[in-house]
């Protein structure tokens, strides 16, 4: 993505979209724009080491596996190419884990898709932060 690329701005500012609906779908339970936004190959890893398909993932955020209660997530860099984004930064959270509090702080990366037009998110992975 060159310095001039229009589209390529354009294409960072959805994703960048995408990435707060997602993430404000999650702290609402909003299944219906997660289900949207989150393609249906989807890996979806965890800070804990599981990973989840999309469906187990959305089974998970409905029956109140996960509830989700402030999430934050910085972005350092996002990088389209062709129709493949990926987005690096953080995510920090206060959430409940099969009703068991959690706070996390993981460093982040977002892979995001563009089939028929608009962006989905295909993988999600957290690290930890390092010692």
């Amino acid at each position: 993505m060159g310095e001039g690329d229009a589209n390529g701005s354009e294409d960072v500012r959805a994703v960048l979209a995408a990435e707060d609906r997602r993430y404000r779908a999650m702290t609402d339970a909003d299944l219906t724009t997660l289900g949207a936004l989150c393609a249906d190959d989807l890996s979806y890893a965890h800070s804990s080491g599981a990973r989840d398909t999309r469906a187990e993932y959305l089974d998970k955020v409905r029956s109140g596996y996960y509830v989700y209660r402030r999430i934050d997530h910085p972005v350092e860099r996002v990088a389209v190419v062709g129709d493949t984004a990926i987005v690096v930064g953080r995510m920090t959270a206060d959430l409940e884990v099969d009703g068991t509090p959690k706070t996390i702080d993981n460093l982040a990366l977002a892979v995001w898709t563009r089939g028929a037009g608009d962006w989905a998110l295909l993988a999600y992975a957290p690290t930890s932060l390092p010692a």
